[in-house]
């Protein structure tokens, strides 16, 4: 029996994943034109369409969209295989990807990361600033980062940092002409700073807890981001009332520009985890990478 030509069925499954000849062409790092003559054969070979094509988007059939997810996380696995393959060098060598948030990244991912750069000067990391829950395994990134440890299917999560505890806060100009809120319920006669919630689009509801009480609040208030930066800098110039985890806020609430209330009603829930597939082979510059990062709690004590 003929071999099949695997070039083709990875070009395929790029092109499928990247939505976007251009995109695939450069990942693989060949021409628009070799790449659409290899899904051209591949489709006459097969005798089914595997893309549908339009001037502005590519998109899997059903037969396409069939195949990618049967053999997509095959390829990811062979490529695994071989960044095993530098655990027989000297020195692990290879990409980590990860997607997570900003701050995350700046106060735990490259504290703890940055020894171990330059001990291995042959791992490279890439990081994808990103607020949405993105599809690690379609994206093909190695790790991902997220508050809590509440995980999809077939993912490993591994706490990173410590617990944390949301933050209601303003500004003491902005307390000035308003009475600190005593309830959650008070939140609704404040202004307030919104946030738009990246996954399902929709303005995050405020939510509080004490003694077994669960309270929801919807606010209202003259400023919606979808990133916490812009948020503390709402509060701090006196635009409204936020809530966000207190480690967004770092230096504002110990200098006293930030003033906390309500702080009986935000209990501590799980913090940063980094989360990964369960079925792929982790690499070693990956292991290095999990390992640095794991959170011990004897260390925060």
């Amino acid at each position: 029996m003929a071999r099949r030509n695997l070039n083709d069925l990875l070009a395929f499954v790029t092109v499928a994943r990247e939505g976007s000849f251009t995109r695939a062409a450069a990942t693989l790092g060949v021409t628009q034109s070799a790449l659409s003559q290899a899904i051209r054969g591949l489709e006459d070979r097969l005798q089914i369409r595997l893309l549908t094509r339009t001037t502005r988007s590519v998109a899997p059939t059903a037969a396409g969209d069939r195949l990618a997810q049967a053999i997509g996380h095959r390829f990811d696995e062979i490529e695994a295989e071989l960044d095993a393959l530098t655990a027989l060098r000297d020195k692990p060598a290879g990409t980590v990807r990860i997607t997570c948030g900003d701050n995350v990244l700046r106060t735990v991912l490259m504290p703890k990361l940055e020894p171990l750069l330059h001990k291995y000067p042959d791992i490279t990391l890439e990081f994808d600033m990103n607020y949405g829950f993105r599809d690690i395994v379609a994206d093909r990134f190695d790790a991902g980062v997220r508050l809590g440890s509440t995980i999809d299917k077939d993912m490993i999560a591994v706490p990173i940092g410590p617990p944390l505890r949301m933050a209601v806060v303003a500004s003491p100009g902005y307390f000035e002409h308003h009475p600190k809120p005593k309830t959650p319920q008070d939140l609704t006669s404040h202004r307030c700073i919104n946030q738009r919630m990246p996954t399902s689009g929709g303005l995050y509801v405020w939510d509080f807890s004490r003694r077994g009480k669960q309270v929801n609040v919807r606010v209202d208030g003259p400023l919606i981001f979808n990133t916490a930066p812009p948020q503390v800098d709402a509060a701090l110039a006196g635009l409204g009332i936020s809530l966000l985890p207190e480690d967004e806020l770092g230096r504002h609430l110990l200098d006293g520009s930030l003033v906390r209330v309500l702080e009986d009603w935000c209990p501590p829930f799980a913090g940063y985890h980094l989360y990964y597939p369960s079925r792929r082979q982790p690499s070693p510059a990956f292991t290095l990478v999990l390992k640095a990062l794991r959170f011990d709690a004897n260390d925060a004590r």
